[in-house]
């Protein structure tokens, strides 16, 4: 058996201005004796090659008295160049015990395995079938699905008003608007086309009715010389192109915030918007909800909110 050491790994020095021996004429003292322990842990280093063989030995004592020497000079250790000296010293001890093992053990496999044979095999007992002793074959079950009868009345959907469904929704009419604009000027700004000076909703608005024309490919962006972006309308591409791949899309994301809104109002002088101000339309009641709220009073709602 290989014998244990039990070592404590001592810790690094901590101090600022790194792990230096020190130096100097005040210091000659322990400099001289970081020297002598070096030399002895050489000194230890060259005992274990010397005497290697009797290291392994069992009746020997060697190996007992070069750990206690280790031993005794790892209290005096507390710079680096002597943990590596500390650490090589047992490396050494490690690797010669080691080679002295492999070297001296031989092993008869063939030996081994033919002293331990009997153990693997066939042990005697009664042979068994695992399972149910019933045999028989189970009939499968039939499956009996029933008959769809036949519809015996046809019924047609109902069809609805074309003219409910015709009608354009206001993102529909947005667009229109923008792409008429660009027709009529061909190339404009983008910020004097989406810039509602009076509505920062209505901007938003703007913004994403021409985002649907980019996008159907019946407009473009592109920079101009002075990198501002410049939006011009163009004609859609047809079906065959796209599939063909002769025409692809390229998108690309647009930031804009309220921040964005207040700084395109002070870089367009007033009077260059392009898009229109939508007023907002005001259901009237008629006379005869007016008259029905005459007659039969209302009660007033109570709010429970807070605010």
């Amino acid at each position: 058996m290989v014998p244990t050491v039990n070592r404590e790994t001592p810790t690094s020095c901590g101090t600022t201005g790194g792990c230096n021996e020190a130096a100097g004429t005040g210091n000659s003292g322990v400099t001289e004796e970081r020297r002598v322990l070096r030399s002895k842990y050489l000194t230890v280093k060259n005992r274990i090659s010397n005497e290697r063989d009797d290291i392994s030995k069992v009746d020997s004592d060697k190996f007992k008295s070069i750990i206690e020497e280790v031993d005794g000079l790892q209290q005096l250790v507390t710079k680096p160049r002597e943990q590596v000296a500390d650490v090589e010293a047992l490396f050494d001890i490690a690797n010669t015990l080691v080679d002295q093992i492999v070297d001296a053990t031989s092993l008869q496999w063939k030996e081994i395995g033919l002293a331990v044979s009997h153990v693997f095999r066939g042990a005697s007992g009664i042979c068994t079938t695992i399972g149910p002793m019933n045999t028989e074959v189970k009939p499968c079950k039939q499956v009996t699905r029933k008959k769809r009868g036949r519809p015996t009345q046809s019924s047609l959907p109902e069809e609805l008003d074309e003219s409910a469904t015709e009608g354009k929704t206001d993102t529909d009419k947005n667009m229109a608007t923008v792409f008429n604009i660009l027709r009529k000027n061909r190339k404009v700004n983008l910020q004097t086309l989406i810039l509602n000076r009076n509505s920062f909703a209505q901007t938003v608005e703007n913004l994403f009715a021409l985002s649907f024309l980019i996008k159907d490919g019946r407009a473009e962006i592109t920079v101009g010389e002075k990198g501002c972006h410049l939006v011009s309308p163009k004609n859609a591409p047809g079906a065959n192109a796209i599939l063909s791949g002769e025409v692809s899309y390229s998108h690309f994301s647009f930031r804009f915030d309220f921040g964005d809104w207040k700084l395109m109002l002070a870089s367009i002088e007033d009077g260059e918007e392009l898009m229109p101000h939508r007023d907002k339309v005001n259901v009237q009641p008629n006379s005869d909800s007016v008259e029905a709220q005459a007659i039969n009073p209302t009660t007033p709602i109570k709010k429970l909110s807070r605010n």
